[in-house]
């Protein structure tokens, strides 16, 4: 009888050990799932943090892009007049308009063609409009500046007068 009694407490025992080892075996899936959500949560964070700092640094980018864009229509305006200075004067500024026309582009920065073309608010901004027998109506007419794309994005609509 002692050994059907010691027989039941060995297996009232087995069965708290099997009981106790499923509770440990549920506790460690349990963990192991918070662990896996937390390295996939600090992977997302990680590629947001990415995200976030290079669209900062080309938002940078892009406003020193456009003020050198101010500056490269200065030139031009200069260029356009270089006709009563002395070549050395003239050859410089044209020589400073090439390097900063290449450091653009070298940015991907690049000017797109508008005279001729149908108008596109996508593209123009139109400042006027002139009655014209030469060009069709809704043909750009002139441009006052330069648009530029950068890479596919447009970086500034060019500004334009269109026919009517």
């Amino acid at each position: 009888m002692a050994s059907d009694t010691q027989t039941n407490d060995d297996q009232g025992v087995i069965e708290q050990l099997k009981s106790a080892n499923e509770r440990l075996k549920e506790d460690l899936r349990r963990e192991h799932e918070i662990y896996l959500r937390s390295i996939a949560d600090f992977d997302n964070y990680r590629r947001r943090v990415e995200r976030e700092r290079a669209n900062a640094a080309r938002t940078g980018r892009r406003e020193i892009v456009l003020s050198l864009l101010d500056i490269l229509d200065d030139f031009e305006h200069a260029l356009a007049h270089i006709d009563r200075s002395p070549t050395s004067v003239s050859a410089g500024l044209r020589a400073i308009h090439k390097r900063l026309m290449g450091l653009l582009q070298a940015q991907g920065v690049t000017p797109f063609e508008s005279v001729g073309h149908p108008f596109d608010p996508a593209l123009h901004e139109a400042v006027g409009s002139e009655a014209s027998t030469e060009r069709e109506p809704g043909t750009v007419i002139d441009e006052l500046s330069t648009g530029y794309r950068w890479g596919d994005d447009l970086l500034r609509p060019a500004r334009v007068r269109v026919a009517r």
